[in-house]
């Protein structure tokens, strides 16, 4: 099975790209999202530091923003109990498609959390990043603080891009990326 890791900035379309290229995809954001929404051990584990900031069910994401912007020292905290039950995940998702010919891990901490394996592709997502900028903005809860907390806890896009197999332009234009993902799959499958 070929693993295809897709790596770049927040935002900067990593996800919708992963999907494009229609094989299975291990999206560990959704994951986190789905462990935050269903897991009550997780929602336990997490009260249990957090008494005072997390005392509803589901997990409000928004809420873990303002704990780590409170203190950015309980960054670490949660990615401790969040990421062995990701990892967790991962590995169910790689047992289940390993007769597949190539899954592709959409995981914002990939290289970070060292799960790269040398046989894996991993593609870079080049977008600008006055784009990426106008494109989070939008989103719910956007925070430049947290954001700039996350790009100074992961290796520097340009790193990234660096040791990158492939890398592929995105300016945010569905019919282009759809190209694009057709082309990379083309080269690297068949």
């Amino acid at each position: 099975m070929i693993r295809i890791a897709v790596l770049g900035d927040i935002g900067s379309g990593k996800s919708f790209f992963a999907k494009q290229l229609k094989i299975p995809v291990f999206n560990a954001d959704q994951v986190v999202s789905d462990l935050y929404n269903g897991d009550k051990r997780l929602f336990l584990k997490l009260k249990k530091i957090f008494p005072k900031q997390i005392n509803s069910f589901p997990i409000n994401k928004i809420n873990l923003m303002e704990i780590i912007k409170n203190n950015e020292k309980n960054f670490k905290k949660i990615i401790k109990i969040v990421h062995p039950l990701v990892r967790e995940k991962m590995n169910i998702f790689l047992k289940k498609n390993k007769k597949q010919k190539a899954v592709v891990l959409d995981i914002p901490l990939f290289l970070e959390n060292k799960l790269n394996l040398n046989t894996d592709i991993l593609v870079f997502i080049d977008s600008k990043r006055s784009e990426i900028m106008k494109r989070l903005k939008k989103r719910t809860g956007f925070s430049l603080k947290i954001y700039n907390f996350l790009k100074k806890n992961q290796i520097a896009v340009d790193k990234k891009k660096q040791i990158a197999d492939f890398v592929i332009k995105n300016n945010f234009n569905s019919r282009t990326i759809k190209i694009e993902a057709k082309n990379l799959l083309n080269k690297i499958i068949i």
